[in-house]
């Protein structure tokens, strides 16, 4: 190949070498204020979907409780704050929860602590309750196991009065090969120790994802 030959096919690939590094994504970032909406996850659930069914599911399951607990508020016992044993949320849904896992953890904490009728015991108490008894939260629904796991916690000065259970699980609608459509679905499940009745709550949310043509995922 000659010189000028050569020149000649360097100015040719040249202009399909800028085109290729101009389409090469770069990635920013933005800080959000606190009056921001959440950004919407394109492939999974993230925080528009997991933060308002928390938040809606804990409400309406201390609300149900609290009434109850009212009713009884004369007597002296009933205006102790009731001590709550939160032993975490199972996921049985077609995403992995992730990072949010712990964050749902502490919301519904949060959530907990300032209802005014009721505190949460430590996650770190909690943990270790679990280790020491050799349980799995999901083996506390049964009766043996719950006893365990309660005298286990009373010799560790912290005795309560509910087990929290929660449970995350998720339907997928398929209209075509590109769109389908998710239901999220929050599931709280209260046990009084005391007396074995359970109450449950549920918060549930939709979200459509969208494939363009492109094969990029698109979401409302």
């Amino acid at each position: 190949m000659n010189r000028r030959t050569f020149v000649r096919l360097l100015g040719c690939a040249a202009p399909s070498a800028l085109l290729l590094s101009g389409c090469r994504g770069k990635q920013y970032a933005h800080i959000l204020e606190d009056d921001d909406e959440n950004m919407v996850g394109s492939h999974t659930a993230g925080a528009s979907v997991y933060e308002p069914i928390v938040g809606e599911a804990v409400e309406k399951l201390l609300s149900k409780e609290a009434a109850g607990i009212q009713q009884i508020e004369f007597v002296e016992e009933a205006r102790q704050p009731k001590r709550i044993c939160f032993v975490g949320i199972e996921n049985a849904s077609a995403e992995e929860i992730g990072d949010f896992r712990e964050q749902l953890f502490e919301i519904i904490d949060e959530q907990i602590g300032s209802s005014g009728l009721f505190v949460s015991l430590s996650r770190r108490y909690v943990d270790s309750g679990l280790r020491e008894a050799g349980l799995h939260m999901t083996q506390l629904f049964q009766p043996h196991a719950q006893r365990l796991f309660t005298e286990v916690m009373e010799r560790q000065g912290q005795p309560f009065d509910y087990l929290l259970f929660g449970k995350l699980t998720s339907g997928t609608t398929r209209s075509n090969e590109k769109d389908y459509q998710r239901d999220y679905l929050l599931t709280l499940e209260l046990v009084n120790i005391h007396t074995g009745v359970q109450s449950k709550s549920n918060a549930k949310l939709r979200k459509g994802y969208h494939r363009s043509a492109l094969g990029k995922i698109k979401h409302y």
